[in-house]
């Protein structure tokens, strides 16, 4: 037996010559997997698309037929197995494949993965291995002429027909890059006997008692042998042998029961510990001789969604239960981090999901319109304990429903739930992205109380796919949660329905554009998107910009090729002007669209984190901000840029997703005398004040309240410290009272006064802050801030230091080589930023508020003794 990567000697042409090589013309390739733009730009023969306005420039490339071939040996041993397959992990995507000269396969689905047994066509020695790529696009659109022209919202309708990442054609945050080649591996595979498959399946029980139910295909010679399997623990410690499992028709079987403390339990990141474990099937000839083996790794846990009457509340709870632990839900939105994928290594894949980690989130949500990832995805999910939610490949369309799209569509689905139904971290399949919210919009044939039709001969035939053929794939091939879309309500409900499912939120930024201090009124049982934009780091801009440095501001032409939203600076400019003041020069717009980016989204998070109020009361179970990364250079809803530059809201977004949290609300009543007068009436003004602890012991803390008048150095007073339990997994609420210090109004002219109010919780033994949060007068713009003379802002660069631990949000590296800034002030600020010019830093926390007597340390790595400077609202540099 035998596995030969096919990844060297290849090289490429475009048919037929023109402008990316000449008629007969080949150039080399360094290594399959790869793609034609990618090739291209190592070759010189196109511009970086993610500079300037040179995506434009490459449309070309998604219109021509492309070519690519190489030659392997067929050796003498190769040449004595009884079988003999190519085996294509993924072709993108309409391709014909050819091997010495005779037609093998044609594939017409990047999904989808190809094995093809080509003993009778292999010669001895060199071996001649051609793939044609048609246009994706133009055959798209041949399939559009022939089954219809759909709707949809984002790129070209024709992608609705073609099996392909469909951000590919371009979405409100990427551009139109329409790839094309062999994106994943290619081998050549001999053997006798393989095992084709495994079904290593963990169930918990509701006492959590774990077992195994292993189950094996054999493909190959008949098979007269037995299988072995064999579970190992961490460290590689045996726990169970299974010798001698029969195996009758290719096919076996066998159970494994484990008695107490054999395994542990699998937990996502702050609840437990991740432990993994290997399965190895090894089959055995009769003569003792393994002849092949395969390694899973699985892990052992308990998934439920759990739906259920709550108090007080119409509809029904939809949260996440694992191993019988209720989970609130803190994550992102993932899309492809490169439109080209073969770019995407390993230690990038790591570094983003340390990020999402260290920003105390718990989830990713992998979005319909990119990818099914690569087993290295999932692997790193599962030691590191992110929750995987995953779409299937459907978003934001009216799909057809024609019978080979449907067979295509079925084996796409069935190949990838057997891949990943194996990974602990994946608890949960969505059939689609906004599909069903798209066919309210257009007022499709959408009867939810229907659970009988067979839908595709209505207006929005894909219904079939998502409520006849994913279900039953899901179900036969894996124990994993099957949800019909995301959002989906259920229950007869449309999608918008709050109080069922789960929603996509976007009446911020989009739809009625709500001010984001109306979360709390925007919340669901389960908001699965939301978001709002920012500017990226300035580096990033700088890069987009390239040597056009006239470019560089906010309206320019380049700037906005690199905001995909259609309508981003209409929204952008409504949520500045509603709350800011600021200027037009690029970094003031980034500081400033960056802060507010920042203020939205942990308003979000604190809010809707309130809502978690312990069992019967799960009002409000998870939150997905849209979106983790970006796919290229780009302003968008990312909170973490392409080049892995975190943006402040990564940040804000972390602090209000830490173990302990504390949230402050200021509410005005307006009260008219009678019901005959609008002249005469009294405003008063009430603060409310709780916190959170998501750990699963009730937790004694001090709360420690103190206000702050802006107007005078001297005007602040302690509210209050005293001792508080935060209940256990949930929400408490701590203070509801008149707003101390703010005077009950008479009249619209009397202005409240700039107060701001800071609430911290301190351990009880160690006086350690476990969280902070501080409420200011909004909207900003009023706001008369205090001079920077009056601010005082200090900053200490302390010398290598880790006595800071744990004190701020997200971390920023891996090491303790960094440096540790204290910042103080004696009057408080707000949205306080770091820069460094140069290379890139690490920060590990950034958009500040501080308070005078609270002092805050931030570390920072790879400083090297540059100046640190800073911005903050009011700090004359608007």
């Amino acid at each position: 037996m035998g596995i030969k990567e096919l990844d060297e000697g290849w090289s490429f042409t475009e048919i037929g010559g023109g402008e990316g090589t000449k008629k007969g013309e080949w150039l080399s390739i360094g290594r399959v997997p790869t793609t034609v733009h990618v090739e291209l730009l190592k070759a010189g023969r196109i511009p970086d698309p993610f500079v300037g306005l040179h995506e434009w420039d490459v449309q070309w490339v998604g219109e021509k037929e492309w070519a690519f071939k190489t030659k392997f040996t067929a050796s003498a041993d190769d040449w004595k197995a009884h079988n003999a397959d190519l085996v294509f992990d993924g072709l993108d995507t309409f391709a014909t494949v050819t091997l010495n000269g005779v037609k093998i396969l044609e594939t017409d689905n990047q999904f989808i993965a190809h094995r093809v047994p080509v003993k009778h066509h292999l010669k001895r020695g060199a071996n001649s291995l051609k793939i044609v790529f048609s246009s994706a696009f133009q055959k798209g659109r041949d399939l559009q002429k022939q089954h219809g022209k759909f709707d949809l919202w984002n790129g070209d309708s024709s992608r609705l027909h073609v099996r392909k990442a469909g951000y590919n054609y371009g979405w409100d945050w990427g551009p139109v890059l329409m790839t094309v080649g062999p994106w994943l591996p290619i081998c050549f595979h001999t053997y006798e006997i393989r095992i084709a498959e495994v079904w290593a399946n963990a169930i918990v029980s509701e006492k959590l008692e774990p077992r195994m139910e292993l189950s094996f295909d054999l493909a190959g010679n008949e098979f007269t042998g037995t299988v072995q399997v064999s579970v190992r623990g961490p460290n590689n410690v045996s726990i169970k042998e299974i010798k001698n499992v029969k195996v009758a028709g290719g096919k076996g079987s066998t159970t494994c029961a484990f008695g107490d403390d054999e395994v542990e339990l699998w937990y996502p990141v702050g609840y437990g510990k991740q432990p993994l474990y290997e399965i190895e099937v090894s089959a055995i000839d009769d003569r003792g001789w393994e002849l092949d083996s395969v390694i899973k790794t699985i892990a052992f846990r308990r998934v439920r969604i759990v739906e259920k009457p709550l108090v007080d509340q119409e509809g029904l709870s939809w949260y996440f239960e694992i191993n019988n632990i209720p989970v609130f839900v803190g994550g992102s939105n993932w899309i492809p981090a490169d439109n080209f994928l073969t770019r995407v290594t390993y230690d990038k894949y790591l570094e983003w999901l340390q990020l999402v980690v260290a920003g105390n989130q718990n989830m990713v949500r992998i979005w319909g319109g990119g990818i099914y990832e690569p087993d290295i995805f999932y692997d790193i999910c599962d030691e590191l304990g992110i929750l995987v939610w995953q779409d299937f490949m459907f978003a934001c369309g009216q799909y057809p429903a024609y019978d080979s799209f449907i067979d295509s569509v079925r084996l796409e689905a069935e190949q990838n739930v057997r891949r990943l139904r194996h990974h602990p971290s994946l608890v949960i399949w969505a059939g689609n992205n906004e599909d069903y919210a798209f066919a309210e919009s257009l007022n499709l044939e959408l009867d939810y109380s229907d659970e009988k039709s067979d839908f595709r001969n209505t207006n929005f035939p894909s219904r079939y796919i998502y409520e006849r053929v994913f279900p039953v794939v899901v179900s036969e091939n894996s124990n994993i949660h099957y949800h019909r879309g995301s959002p989906y309500s259920g229950h007869g409900k449309p999608t918008t329905d709050q109080t069922y499912g789960d929603i996509h939120q976007w009446n911020v930024w989009h739809g009625s554009q709500e001010p984001w201090h109306n979360w709390d009124k925007l919340a669901g049982r389960f908001v699965s998107e939301f978001g709002m934009q920012g500017y990226p780091d300035i580096r990033t801009i700088d890069f987009w910009t390239g040597d056009n440095k006239s470019e560089r501001f906010p309206q320019s032409r380049t700037s906005a090729n690199h905001n995909k939203a259609t309508g981003s600076e209409r929204r952008l400019e409504l949520y500045l002007v509603e709350n800011f003041r600021h200027s037009f020069d690029i970094e003031s717009y980034v500081y400033y669209t960056q802060v507010m980016q920042a203020e939205c989204l942990a308003t979000a998070y604190r809010l809707w984190r309130r809502n978690w109020k312990g069992p019967g009361r799960e009002y409000t179970s998870g939150a997905l901000v849209w979106q983790m990364n970006d796919c290229w250079p780009a302003t968008s809803w990312s909170i973490v840029d392409y080049f892995l530059r975190p943006k402040p809201a990564y940040f804000t977004i972390a602090r209000e997703l830490r173990p302990f949290t504390v949230g402050i609300t200021r509410t005005t009543k307006k009260t008219f005398r009678d019901d005959r007068s609008a002249a005469f009436f009294v405003i008063e003004h009430t603060l409310e004040i709780w916190g959170t602890n998501s750990t699963l012991e009730d937790k004694e803390v001090y709360l420690d309240v103190v206000a702050f008048d802006l107007e005078s150095e001297s005007s602040r007073c302690r509210l209050r410290k005293q001792r508080v339990v935060l209940k256990s997994n949930s929400a408490t609420e701590l203070f509801k009272g008149p707003f101390p210090g703010q005077r009950t109004r008479t009249k619209e002219s009397e202005v409240p006064n700039p107060i701001v109010v800071s609430a911290r919780l301190l351990d009880v033994e160690s006086d350690e802050v476990l969280g902070r949060c501080s409420n200011w007068p909004e909207p900003f713009k009023y706001i008369t801030f205090p001079t920077p003379q009056q601010v005082s802002l200090e900053l200490d660069v302390l010398s290598l230091s880790s006595t800071m631990g744990g004190e701020t949000g997200g971390d920023g590296g891996g090491d303790c080589d960094y440096d540790a800034i204290r910042v103080g002030v004696r009057r408080p600020i707000k949205g306080l930023v770091f820069y460094v010019e140069g290379e890139d830093v690490k920060w590990s926390d950034q958009a500040l508020d501080v308070v005078p007597d609270d002092d805050q340390v931030v570390r920072v790595w790879n400083l090297k003794g540059r100046k640190v400077k800073t911005r903050y609202l009011g700090d004359g540099n608007a």
